[in-house]
């Protein structure tokens, strides 16, 4: 059921370092392979065995992970279908697009353990959602429906069950026909910008114009423009 423990939680990671430094990879995608769920958050059978400082060492991880997520060179989106509570859940927060099948069920449910989602839920939620709907979601800890996550702003596109992961598959396609260094620059300009006050923001967005303006795909770009031709972009 995709149960985080000490493991899986590393594991992730090491996929996304190695997703990320991969120059074949132009798209990154949260997924499941089990039929019905994406995951089930944390083991708590793990969790049962903490202490202060392996809560620490447990929130270090996962909020590289999210580091890793928002800092990512790539397109990163989220297929979510079944159950996805928890961590799993969490992780999808800080992904670009969240595709979720119709029959999903969403959920924050750690305050029934008297905890709080660690993957940067918190952060993501009130940037995402707005404070007072972050603060009754959280509070409620009940699953949602996909149309109620839809509805909420958790999820931005609901597709049937049969069909999510081909057209997640299209989107990234899309994506991959796009100039890789444009796409980098705004997730970058976005994803760092946004938590910014807004004249810093603006800082970092004319950093990354002036840095594509340097490449070769630009010039590639303005001049396909002006030739009226598809541009040929490096990869």
């Amino acid at each position: 059921m995709n149960a985080f423990g000490w493991a899986m939680l590393s594991q992730v990671g090491d996929a996304l370092d190695a997703l990320d430094e991969d120059p074949e990879v132009r798209v990154i995608v949260f997924a499941s392979a089990v039929e019905r769920y994406f995951s089930v958050g944390a083991d708590l059978e793990v969790f049962a065995e903490f202490d202060e400082t392996a809560m620490a060492q447990w929130c270090d991880i996962a909020h590289d992970i999210v580091a890793k997520i928002r800092g990512a060179r790539c397109p990163v989106l989220a297929a979510i279908h079944g159950v996805a509570v928890g961590g799993g859940l969490e992780m999808t927060l800080h992904c670009d697009v969240r595709f979720a099948a119709t029959d999903a069920r969403l959920g924050q449910p750690e305050i029934n353990t008297n905890f709080i989602p660690p993957v940067g839920a918190t952060q993501a939620l009130v940037r995402l959602i707005g404070r007072p709907a972050a603060l009754r979601y959280l509070y409620s800890g009940e699953l949602l429906s996909a149309h109620e996550a839809l509805e909420l702003g958790l999820v931005d596109e609901l597709v049937e069950p049969e069909s999510l992961r081909a057209t997640v598959q299209a989107y990234a396609d899309e994506l991959c026909e796009k100039p890789p260094e444009a796409l980098a620059g705004i997730r970058h300009a976005i994803n760092h910008g946004g938590g910014m006050t807004f004249e810093e923001g603006l800082q970092i967005e004319r950093s990354v114009a002036v840095s594509l303006a340097g490449t070769a795909n630009f010039t590639e770009g303005v001049g396909a423009f002006i030739e009226k031709r598809d541009p040929r972009w490096q990869r």
